[in-house]
């Protein structure tokens, strides 16, 4: 919340044109001489440099960049359009003219030095205030610019404990921001070598605590007296999209990653981008395509080819074979374990599980912005992302019930619940009637609700949640059109994602090697949002198996040529 300074500790970080890669020498020779036996961009013979599996936004990112430093890029993505869960789409049967961005809400982890290197300009709008924690009494927080309303907000309704409390976490978090952004886009190390390369010292234990314990042990630290204000940090950034409860060790890793918006302008916060996700996608396969990527969709990929060992094309479902000296996937870990097969992969990445998504989407369209029973006037809490909890006086206990009512299957009574309002910011969404997006972000439920099934459940949980809205907002429900809703397996079955699972991969490890590898064999590469740094639309991924790559066949990158 706090701006953010860029520090570059170049003296001890190191430079991102030498990545640390898993395959030997050997095998990178052998990549390099593959890449140099093939004619130059455009052969005849029909054979890539580099095929890309998925036109999701890493997928993208790396085509681009790859195509931009000299290489053939072919990217085949199985839906019919680009983007992954990155998308603005019109899904709403009784407002058809009203776009949402139906996966990702929200830019704010994407590097600016990324955007650079892809010379991409997106049209991203702050919110201010971008945050807003209402009750169902008079209380309530807005954060934004206005730093001195905040504080009289904290004091009002809160406490001064709670808002010097607030001020210590920001101050520490904007230092660990500052740190770790060079190391988002390097290859990994170990988390002692992350802390010994990129922290200050005085923060180096208290990184390493805070990647290997709780978020709720975190926020003990800065002594909140409010349950209510320490649970809005945890269930906003810690818990979600982590399976586990605000206890859990990884939860401090999950909540620090969401820390990380450096975009210019942001002051920290996360943006809203005109026009949905969809704009980010878009102009990335403008990119991608300028620089001379082809990209097709509809067209499904069934395997990964492997020879003697490397990656040598891919297998699509209609049986048409393509060649290509480096392959790279943009799927997530399962579903390239699947193209691959198991027995052509390393321990290392097959030790990767997948599991069970725990976040539910509800995207609404509404005739109508919310009355908030403690702010009933429009001052910008419209603008916000919302957070819904349960009172003050049973805040604890409810986490505490919510948390073992997933645990065992059960739909929460009283789930974390972030409501967003992007209209209120962006109206060229809205259609000819003026009816406005909304989206219920809800964490955590279960992946299949016990004894029944989210087809059975889904319609009457949907009626719950806007219940719970109308405590705080009363008549909401009233203003719902329509909605439309992603339960963990519909979010695998809509955008493709194994069990639903939006970060890919369990975020309980942050910055460090235990995250599922850029560089899997020779001539496979990764470019998921399991990989470091981890999940959300950070282009990250997309970014280091591209200089990956290029390492391996000794190119240097084009945008860090001189």
């Amino acid at each position: 919340m706090l701006g953010p300074r860029i520090l570059w500790r170049c003296c001890r970080a190191r430079s991102s044109s030498t990545p640390i890669s898993r395959n030997s020498g050997s095998n990178t020779m052998n990549l390099a001489r593959n890449f140099a036996s093939i004619a130059p961009r455009g052969s005849e013979n029909g054979r890539s440099d580099v095929i890309i599996v998925g036109a999701g936004h890493n997928g993208l990112v790396a085509a681009a960049l790859l195509a931009k430093s000299g290489l053939s890029v072919h990217v085949l993505e199985a839906k019919q359009t680009v983007g992954g869960a990155c998308r603005t789409e019109y899904p709403f049967a009784k407002a058809p003219n009203l776009g949402i961005s139906t996966g990702a809400y929200l830019l704010g982890l994407f590097p600016p030095e990324l955007l650079q290197a892809l010379e991409l300009q997106l049209p991203l709008i702050r919110r201010d205030p971008h945050y807003f924690l209402p009750t169902t009494d008079h209380r309530y927080l807005m954060f934004g610019s206005d730093v001195g309303a905040t504080e009289r907000q904290f004091k009002k309704f809160f406490s001064a404990q709670d808002w010097e409390a607030h001020v210590a976490l920001q101050a520490e978090l904007a230092a660990l921001r500052d740190d770790l952004a060079p190391s988002m886009m390097r290859q990994p190390l170990s988390l002692e070598d992350t802390a010994a390369v990129y922290v200050r010292p005085r923060l180096r234990q208290e990184f390493i605590e805070l990647c290997t314990k709780s978020v709720k042990q975190y926020l003990d630290r800065f002594g909140f007296k409010s349950p209510l204000v320490k649970a809005m940090y945890a269930g906003t950034d810690g818990i979600s999209g982590f399976t586990g409860d605000w206890n859990d060790p990884g939860s401090g890793a999950n909540f620090l990653l969401h820390q990380m918006c450096r975009l210019p302008g942001a002051d920290g916060t996360w943006m809203v981008v005109k026009g949905g996700m969809g704009t980010v996608t878009q102009e990335l396969a403008r990119v991608a395509r300028n620089a001379g990527a082809k990209i097709e969709t509809g067209r499904p990929v069934a395997r990964v080819n492997m020879t003697d060992g490397a990656a040598s094309g891919v297998t699509l479902e209609d049986g048409c074979t393509l060649p290509a000296s480096a392959v790279v996937v943009n799927a997530d870990p399962f579903r390239l374990q699947q193209l691959v097969g198991p027995p052509h992969l390393p321990p290392h990445v097959t030790a990767h599980q997948a599991m069970d998504g725990c976040v539910l989407k509800v995207n609404l369209a509404l005739d109508g912005l919310p009355r908030f029973s403690c702010l009933p006037e429009p001052v910008g809490q419209h603008r916000t992302t919302t957070h819904l909890l349960p009172d003050e006086d049973v805040i604890n206990d409810s986490m505490k019930q919510m948390f073992e009512q997933t645990s065992h299957g059960q739909l929460p009574d009283f789930p974390v619940i972030e409501l967003y309002q992007h209209t209120g910011v962006d109206p060229t969404l809205q259609d000819d009637k003026g009816r406005h997006n909304s989206a219920l972000f809800v964490c955590p439920v279960p992946w299949s609700p016990v004894n029944s099934s989210w087809d059975v459940e889904l319609n009457g949980y949907v009626e719950h949640l806007l219940s719970i809205v109308d405590r705080f907002a009363p008549g909401f429900s009233s203003q719902v059109v329509d909605a439309f809703a992603l339960s963990p397996p519909k979010i695998e079955e809509y955008f493709g994602i194994t069990r639903g699972h939006i970060h890919h991969i369990q975020s309980g490890t942050f910055h460090f090697d235990k995250r599922f590898p850029t560089s899997v064999l020779q001539g496979l590469y990764s470019a998921s949002a399991g990989c470091h740094p981890g999940g959300g639309v950070t282009g990250c991924a997309g970014h280091n198996a591209a200089v990956q790559l290029l390492h391996d066949i000794g190119k240097q990158p084009a945008w860090q040529r001189p």
